[in-house]
């Protein structure tokens, strides 16, 4: 599938940019990232316009988030028992709370490209939560604005060795995401076990 939608970005290129980022903000399986490493490397080869691949790409990317943050918003309760129903998403949820209480506005900024496999789930929980739809929208939009440069920037500057860039970055992320996840356990845990037990 993912060389299928690899093959559209010639054809489609900025409208596609602009739906897989915004498919993959609401937690749907799309290789937005490969897709914008893609549209930066069409882009250095004069096939795409730079501005406007980064452009459909932030926008799709904004627009999801705020899609996701409206459904956690209004729909908690049928969000989290649909996700309920898959335990790996589950388990990514919970990762997403534990990250968006510590880290707050910061937290969503950095769950928008360093942690991203956290960020749709970042949304909804944000979306259920207290914090105000402005305060969201800032560390989102810069967030997003980061995660577009660095990936579309990448795909232009290397442009001849996508498939390495994309694996390394893919490895990073997760692997970023899961040692985040483990400090946090980590520190909840030691932080329970010096409280005095009754």
């Amino acid at each position: 599938m993912t060389e299928t939608l690899l093959g559209l970005v010639p054809q489609y290129g900025v409208a596609l940019m602009f739906v897989a980022t915004f498919l993959s903000c609401l937690a749907l399986p799309v290789p937005s990232s490969l897709i914008m490493l893609t549209g930066g490397a069409l882009a250095a080869s004069g096939d795409l316009d730079l501005t406007n691949v980064a452009l459909a790409a932030w926008l799709g990317a904004l627009l999801g988030d705020q899609a996701g943050f409206a459904i956690g918003r209004w729909g908690e309760r049928h969000v989290t028992a649909l996700i309920a129903r898959h335990p790996k998403r589950a388990a990514l949820v919970e990762k997403a709370r534990a990250f968006s209480r510590r880290w707050g506005g910061p937290g969503v900024y950095l769950s928008r490209w360093l942690v991203s496999p956290l960020g749709p789930y970042v949304n909804f929980l944000v979306g259920a939560s207290d914090m105000r739809w402005r305060r969201f929208a800032l560390w989102d939009s810069l967030g997003e604005a980061t995660w577009v440069a660095l990936y579309v920037g990448l795909g232009f500057a290397f442009a001849d060795q996508i498939t390495a860039l994309a694996d390394i970055l893919g490895n990073l992320s997760g692997a970023l995401a899961a040692g985040l996840v483990t400090v946090l356990i980590g520190r909840t845990l030691f932080k329970h076990r010096r409280e005095p037990h009754v």
